[in-house]
């Protein structure tokens, strides 16, 4: 909830800015007569060639980010035959890749520390499981992969996602 005072010192700055640019505005004279043409504006060349540069590399970074960087995958450790990794929950999933070995029961432990309401449930739609989680608490998801593969968890609202990756137990001990 924001203060009333706040508020009020913001509207008034607001209100303050709003005269000063109008004042500033009416004080510039207007042209003489409007002309047709278009005058060129022209940059030096290095400029052109470090505004491209810059746009090429944040083009760049933008498709490393989205599309090349990848987390890394945390290996689940084995506790009385149960593979148990921890995931803290605080606006995503970290680790969000995990690996695990088929047909043994796996036990992912979610830690939310993330009080927003889309974070409050995780869903593992292939295993047919959804565990609401409570905040600053551990709240564990059981369920044990047959079949190798990618397995995906998200949010109620599908918007952070995690990966489970399931290996063939006969291809880790080889």
């Amino acid at each position: 909830m924001l203060d009333k005072q706040k508020i009020t010192t913001s509207l008034i700055s607001l209100g303050l800015l709003l005269g000063i640019a109008q004042t500033t505005t009416a004080q510039i004279p207007q042209a003489a007569a409007p002309t047709s043409e278009f005058r060129p504006i022209e940059q030096p060349l290095p400029l052109k060639v470090g505004v491209t540069l810059g746009g090429l590399a944040l083009i760049g970074l933008e498709l490393w980010w989205f599309l090349l960087s990848k987390s890394q995958a945390q290996q689940a450790e084995a506790n009385q035959g149960i593979q148990e990794v921890k995931i803290t929950v605080d606006g995503g999933y970290e680790p969000d890749r995990i690996v695990v070995k088929s047909g043994q029961p796996v036990r992912l432990n979610f830690f939310r520390k993330d009080p927003s309401s889309c974070l409050e449930k995780v869903l593992l739609p292939d295993f047919h499981k959804a565990v609401d989680l409570l905040l600053n608490q551990t709240t564990p998801l059981e369920f044990t992969p047959q079949q190798p593969g990618t397995y995906t968890f998200h949010c109620g609202m599908n918007m952070f996602r995690g990966v489970v990756e399931v290996e063939d137990t006969a291809s880790t001990t080889k």
